[in-house]
């Protein structure tokens, strides 16, 4: 029989509860206290994580660095995200996380994660001043781009299928939505 774990009642939950949570193949989140558990990703969603990750390492400058999840962005006490994809800074890496907003947070749309992406991550990747933030829909293929602006998030960008995608931001990259799913 597995470790059973206790979540503490009447309050918001913290890096040191996340940390105590079980290795049991699920992505475990934290979002001003609260816990986000969701299931290992379909095959297609892992496909699009890789895709991304390889496009954006091949163009990365030295100082950055590209990681996939898991590998914490550690952005308060109380929450702790797992983009599917980031750039950072490489020299705002610690051994154990990312504890600082990252240049870019990506997130491959799934079932169970699209309300979250596109709301939830989007405010908590905009208060903490991530400059970048895409989401990948791979059933369309589709992608959409925001960038941070007077402290906002504007949309710059929806390309889907064989339309190009260019960004400039973190550093200059292009592609078709179509090359994260084929």
């Amino acid at each position: 029989m597995g470790t059973v774990s206790t979540l503490p009642r009447s309050r918001a939950l913290t890096r040191d509860d996340l940390d105590a949570m079980p290795d049991d193949g699920h992505r475990y989140e934290l979002v001003d206290g609260a816990l986000i558990v969701t299931p290992a990703p379909s095959t297609r969603h892992q496909c699009a994580v890789l895709r991304m990750a390889v496009l954006l390492d091949r163009v990365c400058p030295a100082r950055h660095i590209v990681m996939v999840s898991p590998f914490d962005v550690a952005l308060a006490a109380d929450t702790v995200l797992q983009p599917d994809v980031l750039v950072a800074r490489r020299a705002d890496l610690t051994e154990r996380d990312l504890p600082t907003a990252p240049l870019l947070a990506v997130e491959v749309l799934s079932p169970s994660t699209r309300m979250i992406d596109l709301n939830l991550k989007l405010a908590r990747y905009e208060a903490a001043g991530t400059p970048s933030y895409w989401v990948v829909d791979p059933d369309v293929p589709a992608l959409t781009a925001w960038q941070l602006t007077a402290g906002r998030y504007v949309e710059v960008a929806h390309a889907s299928a064989g339309e190009p995608f260019d960004a400039s931001s973190p550093f200059p990259v292009a592609f078709t939505p179509a090359q994260l799913v084929t």
